[in-house]
């Protein structure tokens, strides 16, 4: 089965095409700056013969004209795969949230109204894939479209970890409650895991310009730092994480726009908001080495959170085996990994400094009672399981 998987951002979109249940990936492609009329750029790869297509100044005005370039490239270009579009059976998308729609659901009307209802909680997001999905729908009308929420890994978390201490009425009204973002990669690091052992107690740290931690038990979710926005848990490069609510009506009452809040929690927060250098955490880490004191805070506040989360999700996990890092941050920076497991040798955690600095795929210590891991993502490998999944 060939399985098309699209990500796609606000001005953004890429492709992997899979052949199914083999995980093949057969092709790649992607559009960055949708909307340009002379500078967009656009990129194919045939993966199996290595034939490439990269090129800037394009005009890409809207969607529809990127995912058209790109499925003439798939099944008409010097580097086709298909004959025929027609044989792409399905589509999946790493979509974010929809109401009432937490799992893996073909995509319908309700569940597209589901997403339109939620846009308030991920505008950014939920827009370009309702764009998104609109488009590939009428290029790819005989394919199945398949949502893969971001929330669909997190939906077995028991309920009083989910469930905030508001009016149950909101619960069941409004669907106010921890939802968890995140999931295809957690996911996936669920299915590495899965084909190692049976039975374990792991959590993993993904570490991006996006941040979460995940407690999972035996390939299931049982906690997550994320709360019912992509706002929540530990600070983002540029998103403010956890804060007291009462926090938005008291900067209103000294003067501050609703704009201005806004701006504060989602673009000027987190790393940046911290530091006042940049949301990039390899320029924080070097000025804090130069001797600037708030990127040296912003540095120990992010730590601080992973350390905090992994520690309550010890105790919600019972123990401990296996501590996982991924994304760019958890991938590539043996410093904060040094940092965070430096902080938890209490639970046995032991690192092996050289096997970090190499950022080998086991980077605990022998006797470390925990193996500490760094795993690359791979979420469109997840989602293109889900979709293949779907009965």
């Amino acid at each position: 089965m060939k399985v098309l998987v699209c990500n796609a951002g606000s001005t953004s979109l890429k492709f992997k095409l899979y052949e199914m249940p083999a995980c093949t990936v057969l092709a790649t492609g992607k559009v960055e700056r949708v909307g340009s009329c002379d500078d967009a750029i656009f990129g194919y790869c045939n993966t199996v013969t290595g034939y490439r297509v990269d090129a800037g100044k394009k005009n890409i005005p809207d969607y529809a004209v990127g995912i058209n370039k790109f499925l003439f490239e798939l099944t008409q270009g010097k580097g086709a795969v298909l004959t025929d579009i027609r044989e792409i059976e399905r589509v999946g998308y790493k979509s974010v949230l929809s109401k009432n729609h937490y799992g893996v659901h073909e995509i319908d009307e309700a569940v597209m109204q589901g997403m339109r209802d939620f846009l308030p909680l991920a505008p950014v997001h939920n827009s370009a894939y309702l764009k998104a999905i609109e488009t590939v729908q009428a290029v790819l009308p005989n394919a199945r479209h398949v949502g893969v929420f971001e929330t669909a890994f997190h939906r077995d978390i028991p309920l009083e970890r989910k469930i905030y201490g508001v009016p149950y009425e909101w619960y069941e009204t409004y669907g106010i409650q921890r939802l968890g973002y995140h999931g295809a990669s957690h996911g996936y690091i669920a299915d590495c895991l899965n084909a190692e052992k049976k039975d374990y107690k792991a959590i993993s740290c993904h570490l991006g310009g996006s941040a979460s931690i995940c407690g999972i038990l035996n390939g299931k979710s049982v906690d997550t730092s994320f709360g019912m926005s992509l706002e929540t848990g530990l600070i983002h490069a540029n998103r403010v994480g956890d804060m007291d609510p009462t926090m938005i009506n008291f900067l209103k009452q000294v003067g501050l726009s609703e704009e201005e809040i806004l701006q504060g929690c989602q673009k000027k927060g987190g790393l940046l908001g911290i530091s006042g250098v940049s949301n990039d955490l390899r320029y924080v880490l070097e000025a804090a080495d130069g001797g600037n004191e708030r990127a040296k805070l912003a540095v120990d506040v992010f730590v601080t959170g992973i350390v905090h989360y992994i520690g309550a999700f010890f105790l919600d996990l019972g123990g401990l085996t296996d501590l996982v890092f991924t994304a760019g941050i958890g991938e590539h920076s043996d410093r904060v990994r040094a940092m965070v497991c430096q902080r938890l040798g209490s639970i046995g955690v032991k690192l092996d400094a050289e096997a970090n600095q190499k950022n080998a795929p086991i980077i605990s210590a022998p006797d470390s009672a925990v193996t500490v891991r760094v795993i690359p993502t791979d979420e469109e490998l997840g989602i293109a399981r889900r979709t293949y999944e779907l009965v």
